[in-house]
């Protein structure tokens, strides 16, 4: 229950971001931020249409498709992000922080992406077209963040397009960039990491291990110098799911040797969250 709570209290913190990150630096420039909040913007600047309101509605059709592809749990907190970033929009008042159009689209993108990190670590989304990059990360093992900026890049082409304004444009797609990199920075579960433990207690690890449903091998070892059997376990998972991993072994068995290695590619069955 805690957990949960925790979790609502990083998304909703998140969506202030966001919302902090358009009203602050994009929208008093007229920038784009893509996606969902890119078409909202771009539809809000050249009709009487309140871009919050635009930004709910265009959410609707994205959440129900997440309903049946990613879960309940997501998309719960995916409308959590998506109602609070559109409370959040009509409460914080627009204001020109920085007149420098780059450095708005900069700072602009920082918080957008810090606000969607957080909403992917609680379990969740900022809704749009994070949405759809969660529904084809789910089946192609690619970045999230990478995902994202490459169906944003087409909301911007069609912004310089009706807009005839490229220089906006060029600084939306800067703004767009440096989203989808902190994004990528915060959300790591695509980054996969192999962990060999060597240790005396085996049973009792396996016992907390295989909680985390992750296949685990076990692995007959002697030491070259002191030639005292072990077992050594064996196991890939995510970046971000390496802390509760660390945790269990350090409760379980202080004294087990573990060396972590960076995993370049994975091939077979590995479960996606």
């Amino acid at each position: 229950m805690l957990r949960q709570i925790w979790n609502c209290i990083a998304v909703i913190f998140g969506a202030a971001l966001i919302a902090s990150g358009f009203n602050l630096f994009l929208i008093p420039h007229r920038l784009l931020s893509g996606g969902v909040s890119g078409l909202s913007m771009l539809v809000g600047y050249f009709t009487p249409i309140n871009i919050s309101l635009l930004y709910l509605l265009f959410n609707i059709p994205l959440l129900v498709a997440g309903w049946f592809q990613l879960g309940r749990r997501f998309i719960m907190l995916s409308m959590l992000s998506v109602v609070a970033t559109t409370w959040f929009l009509t409460i914080i008042p627009e204001y020109l922080v920085a007149t420098d159009m780059l450095l708005s689209s900069v700072f602009g993108g920082v918080l957008v992406g810090i606000g969607c990190g957080f909403s992917f670590r609680a379990g969740g989304s900022s809704g749009g077209f994070d949405i759809l990059g969660s529904i084809i990360t789910k089946f192609r093992d690619f970045p999230v963040g990478n995902v994202v900026v490459s169906l944003n890049g087409l909301v911007i082409l069609a912004a310089a397009y009706f807009d005839n304004n490229w220089n906006l444009a060029l600084a939306s797609m800067v703004s767009i960039y440096v989203t989808g990199k902190v994004l990528d920075m915060i959300h790591i579960s695509h980054l996969k990491v192999t962990v060999y433990i060597v240790t005396n207690r085996t049973d009792e690890l396996l016992q907390h291990l295989m909680g985390l449903q992750r296949g685990v091998t076990k692995i007959k070892t002697e030491g070259a110098y002191s030639h005292v059997e072990k077992d050594m376990l064996m196991t890939v998972t995510t970046r971000y799911e390496l802390a509760e991993l660390q945790r269990i072994i350090r409760t379980t068995d202080p004294q087990a040797f573990v060396n972590i290695v960076e995993t370049v590619g994975v091939m077979g069955s590995f479960r996606k969250r």
